[in-house]
Protein backbone atom coordinates (compact mmCIF):
# COMPACT_ATOMS: atom_id res chain seq x y z
CA UNK A 1 0.00 0.00 0.00
CA UNK A 2 2.98 2.17 0.66
CA UNK A 3 5.14 1.49 -2.19
CA UNK A 4 1.20 2.30 -4.15
CA UNK A 5 0.94 5.35 -2.83
CA UNK A 6 4.30 6.29 -3.33
CA UNK A 7 4.46 5.81 -6.60
CA UNK A 8 1.19 7.57 -7.89
CA UNK A 9 3.41 10.46 -6.16
CA UNK A 10 6.18 10.35 -7.86
CA UNK A 11 3.90 9.93 -11.45
CA UNK A 12 1.99 12.89 -10.23
CA UNK A 13 5.16 14.63 -9.64
CA UNK A 14 6.85 13.97 -12.75
CA UNK A 15 3.41 14.64 -15.23
CA UNK A 16 3.65 18.01 -12.99
CA UNK A 17 7.42 18.82 -14.63
CA UNK A 18 6.34 17.54 -18.00
CA UNK A 19 6.54 21.16 -20.33
CA UNK A 20 5.56 20.99 -24.01
CA UNK A 21 6.53 24.52 -25.38
CA UNK A 22 5.00 25.53 -27.95
CA UNK A 23 7.12 28.23 -30.70
CA UNK A 24 5.83 31.46 -31.82
CA UNK A 25 3.92 30.03 -35.32
CA UNK A 26 2.59 27.14 -33.52
CA UNK A 27 0.70 29.32 -31.15
CA UNK A 28 -0.74 31.29 -33.14
CA UNK A 29 -1.40 28.29 -35.65
CA UNK A 30 -3.66 26.52 -32.68
CA UNK A 31 -5.86 30.05 -32.56
CA UNK A 32 -5.70 30.45 -35.95
CA UNK A 33 -7.44 26.94 -36.58
CA UNK A 34 -9.61 27.24 -33.21
CA UNK A 35 -10.55 30.77 -35.00
CA UNK A 36 -11.84 29.03 -38.55
CA UNK A 37 -13.57 26.22 -37.03
CA UNK A 38 -15.76 28.25 -34.36
CA UNK A 39 -16.26 30.92 -37.50
CA UNK A 40 -17.66 27.92 -39.46
CA UNK A 41 -19.79 26.36 -36.27
CA UNK A 42 -21.43 30.15 -35.73
CA UNK A 43 -22.12 30.05 -39.19
CA UNK A 44 -24.48 26.71 -38.55
CA UNK A 45 -25.71 27.60 -35.84
CA UNK A 46 -27.26 31.19 -37.34
CA UNK A 47 -28.13 29.12 -40.60
CA UNK A 48 -30.07 26.64 -38.74
CA UNK A 49 -31.15 28.47 -35.91
CA UNK A 50 -35.50 28.59 -36.02
CA UNK A 51 -36.55 29.92 -32.94
CA UNK A 52 -37.34 33.39 -32.24
CA UNK A 53 -34.80 34.54 -29.87
CA UNK A 54 -31.43 34.66 -32.03
CA UNK A 55 -28.58 36.16 -30.16
CA UNK A 56 -25.75 37.89 -31.98
CA UNK A 57 -24.10 38.07 -29.03
CA UNK A 58 -24.02 34.25 -28.29
CA UNK A 59 -22.60 33.74 -31.55
CA UNK A 60 -19.99 35.96 -31.20
CA UNK A 61 -19.40 33.94 -27.69
CA UNK A 62 -18.81 30.77 -29.26
CA UNK A 63 -15.94 32.30 -31.55
CA UNK A 64 -14.55 33.82 -28.04
CA UNK A 65 -15.08 30.67 -26.24
CA UNK A 66 -13.69 28.48 -28.50
CA UNK A 67 -10.51 30.93 -28.57
CA UNK A 68 -10.23 31.12 -24.78
CA UNK A 69 -10.58 27.21 -24.51
CA UNK A 70 -7.83 26.46 -26.77
CA UNK A 71 -5.69 29.05 -25.26
CA UNK A 72 -6.10 27.40 -21.85
CA UNK A 73 -5.19 23.78 -23.30
CA UNK A 74 -2.07 25.61 -24.33
CA UNK A 75 -1.51 27.09 -20.95
CA UNK A 76 -2.09 23.75 -19.40
CA UNK A 77 0.09 21.17 -21.51
CA UNK A 78 0.75 18.47 -19.47
CA UNK A 79 1.36 20.12 -16.22
CA UNK A 80 -0.67 18.97 -13.43
CA UNK A 81 -0.16 21.76 -11.70
CA UNK A 82 -1.02 24.19 -13.86
CA UNK A 83 -4.39 22.76 -14.51
CA UNK A 84 -5.23 22.34 -10.82
CA UNK A 85 -4.36 26.21 -10.21
CA UNK A 86 -6.25 27.10 -13.40
CA UNK A 87 -9.28 24.95 -11.93
CA UNK A 88 -9.70 26.64 -8.95
CA UNK A 89 -9.16 30.21 -10.86
CA UNK A 90 -11.94 29.41 -12.67
CA UNK A 91 -14.15 28.13 -10.56
CA UNK A 92 -14.81 31.55 -8.97
CA UNK A 93 -17.04 32.17 -12.57
CA UNK A 94 -20.27 32.32 -11.54
CA UNK A 95 -22.55 32.66 -15.27
CA UNK A 96 -26.12 34.55 -14.91
CA UNK A 97 -27.20 34.22 -18.52
CA UNK A 98 -30.26 31.39 -18.87
CA UNK A 99 -29.54 29.23 -22.31
CA UNK A 100 -32.79 29.64 -23.93
CA UNK A 101 -32.67 26.47 -25.94
CA UNK A 102 -31.01 22.42 -25.07
CA UNK A 103 -29.57 22.81 -28.68
CA UNK A 104 -27.49 26.49 -27.57
CA UNK A 105 -26.10 24.15 -24.60
CA UNK A 106 -24.57 20.95 -27.79
CA UNK A 107 -23.21 24.11 -29.77
CA UNK A 108 -21.18 25.49 -26.51
CA UNK A 109 -19.92 21.91 -26.27
CA UNK A 110 -19.12 21.49 -29.92
CA UNK A 111 -17.21 25.00 -29.67
CA UNK A 112 -15.03 23.73 -26.93
CA UNK A 113 -14.40 20.26 -27.87
CA UNK A 114 -13.16 21.43 -30.72
CA UNK A 115 -10.89 24.26 -28.73
CA UNK A 116 -9.78 21.37 -26.59
CA UNK A 117 -8.43 19.17 -29.80
CA UNK A 118 -6.75 22.19 -31.28
CA UNK A 119 -5.02 23.39 -27.96
CA UNK A 120 -3.70 19.88 -27.69
CA UNK A 121 -2.55 19.93 -31.05
CA UNK A 122 -4.82 17.35 -32.69
CA UNK A 123 -5.79 20.02 -35.26
CA UNK A 124 -6.80 17.01 -38.10
CA UNK A 125 -9.12 16.01 -35.69
CA UNK A 126 -10.78 19.16 -34.73
CA UNK A 127 -11.22 20.28 -38.54
CA UNK A 128 -12.27 16.72 -39.75
CA UNK A 129 -15.18 16.96 -36.71
CA UNK A 130 -16.15 20.77 -37.05
CA UNK A 131 -16.82 19.38 -40.90
CA UNK A 132 -18.43 16.13 -39.75
CA UNK A 133 -20.69 17.60 -36.92
CA UNK A 134 -21.53 20.68 -39.35
CA UNK A 135 -22.96 18.61 -42.07
CA UNK A 136 -24.44 16.47 -39.30
CA UNK A 137 -26.26 19.67 -38.08
CA UNK A 138 -27.36 20.98 -41.85
CA UNK A 139 -28.84 17.57 -42.47
CA UNK A 140 -30.84 17.54 -39.20
CA UNK A 141 -32.09 20.91 -40.68
CA UNK A 142 -32.75 20.37 -43.92
CA UNK A 143 -34.49 16.96 -43.09
CA UNK A 144 -36.69 18.62 -40.50
CA UNK A 145 -35.31 15.81 -37.89
CA UNK A 146 -37.80 15.42 -34.58
CA UNK A 147 -40.96 17.46 -35.51
CA UNK A 148 -43.99 16.36 -34.86
CA UNK A 149 -45.81 17.29 -37.61
CA UNK A 150 -49.07 16.47 -35.20
CA UNK A 151 -48.35 18.97 -32.76
CA UNK A 152 -49.82 22.66 -34.02
CA UNK A 153 -50.91 23.58 -30.52
CA UNK A 154 -50.94 27.77 -30.01
CA UNK A 155 -51.92 30.10 -26.97
CA UNK A 156 -54.97 32.21 -26.84
CA UNK A 157 -55.47 34.51 -23.99
CA UNK A 158 -58.96 36.03 -23.68
CA UNK A 159 -60.04 38.25 -21.05
CA UNK A 160 -63.50 38.60 -19.76
CA UNK A 161 -66.32 40.26 -17.80
CA UNK A 162 -65.84 39.54 -13.87
CA UNK A 163 -68.25 36.91 -13.32
CA UNK A 164 -68.78 35.12 -16.55
CA UNK A 165 -68.11 31.74 -16.83
CA UNK A 166 -65.44 30.70 -19.56
CA UNK A 167 -67.00 27.61 -20.44
CA UNK A 168 -70.49 29.08 -21.19
CA UNK A 169 -69.93 31.59 -23.06
CA UNK A 170 -66.45 30.56 -25.23
CA UNK A 171 -68.17 27.07 -25.28
CA UNK A 172 -69.35 27.49 -29.01
CA UNK A 173 -66.60 29.91 -30.95
CA UNK A 174 -64.13 27.46 -29.46
CA UNK A 175 -65.56 24.93 -30.98
CA UNK A 176 -65.98 26.59 -34.31
CA UNK A 177 -62.11 27.79 -34.30
CA UNK A 178 -60.27 24.32 -32.97
CA UNK A 179 -60.00 20.93 -33.84
CA UNK A 180 -59.00 20.75 -30.42
CA UNK A 181 -58.58 23.24 -26.97
CA UNK A 182 -58.30 23.02 -23.53
CA UNK A 183 -57.89 25.65 -20.37
CA UNK A 184 -54.53 26.17 -18.96
CA UNK A 185 -54.94 28.70 -16.95
CA UNK A 186 -57.93 31.03 -14.99
CA UNK A 187 -57.01 34.13 -12.95
CA UNK A 188 -58.18 37.26 -12.04
CA UNK A 189 -56.41 40.10 -13.28
CA UNK A 190 -55.96 44.10 -13.03
CA UNK A 191 -57.81 43.86 -8.87
CA UNK A 192 -60.50 41.81 -9.90
CA UNK A 193 -61.96 44.03 -12.89
CA UNK A 194 -61.61 41.19 -15.66
CA UNK A 195 -61.22 37.33 -15.33
CA UNK A 196 -58.08 36.14 -17.95
CA UNK A 197 -58.49 32.64 -19.24
CA UNK A 198 -55.60 31.01 -21.10
CA UNK A 199 -56.43 28.03 -23.39
CA UNK A 200 -53.83 25.73 -26.00
CA UNK A 201 -55.66 25.70 -28.91
CA UNK A 202 -55.13 23.48 -31.99
CA UNK A 203 -56.24 25.40 -35.08
CA UNK A 204 -57.51 23.93 -38.26
CA UNK A 205 -54.69 24.78 -41.02
CA UNK A 206 -56.83 27.09 -42.68
CA UNK A 207 -57.42 29.48 -39.46
CA UNK A 208 -56.14 33.05 -39.77
CA UNK A 209 -55.04 34.97 -36.86
CA UNK A 210 -57.51 37.73 -37.74
CA UNK A 211 -60.47 35.25 -37.80
CA UNK A 212 -59.46 34.53 -34.01
CA UNK A 213 -59.59 37.57 -32.69
CA UNK A 214 -62.54 38.71 -34.98
CA UNK A 215 -64.74 35.71 -33.30
CA UNK A 216 -63.74 35.84 -29.64
CA UNK A 217 -64.15 39.92 -29.62
CA UNK A 218 -67.82 39.03 -30.54
CA UNK A 219 -68.56 37.10 -27.20
CA UNK A 220 -66.07 38.60 -24.86
CA UNK A 221 -67.21 42.36 -25.21
CA UNK A 222 -64.35 43.66 -27.05
CA UNK A 223 -61.97 43.13 -24.38
CA UNK A 224 -58.07 41.88 -25.23
CA UNK A 225 -57.45 38.53 -26.91
CA UNK A 226 -53.69 37.95 -27.52
CA UNK A 227 -53.15 34.73 -30.11
CA UNK A 228 -49.54 33.25 -29.86
CA UNK A 229 -49.64 32.02 -34.11
CA UNK A 230 -46.36 30.45 -33.91
CA UNK A 231 -46.08 27.26 -32.05
CA UNK A 232 -45.59 27.20 -28.79
CA UNK A 233 -42.57 25.79 -26.85
CA UNK A 234 -42.05 28.12 -23.94
CA UNK A 235 -42.90 27.68 -20.31
CA UNK A 236 -46.27 28.88 -19.74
Amino acid sequence: MDQLIKDSLEFLKAGAEQTQTLTLMELVFALSSSLACSLIIGWVYRFTHKGIGYSQSYVQSLVLTSLVTTLIMIVIGSNIARAFSLVGALSIIRFRNAIKETRDVGFIFFAMGIAMANGTRFHSVALVATGFISVAMLLLHFMNYGANQQNRERLLRVQLPPGLDPHTALEAVMQKLFEAYSIVLVESVRQGMFTEVLYSVRPSPDLSPVQVIDEISKVNANLKVSYNFAMHSEDI
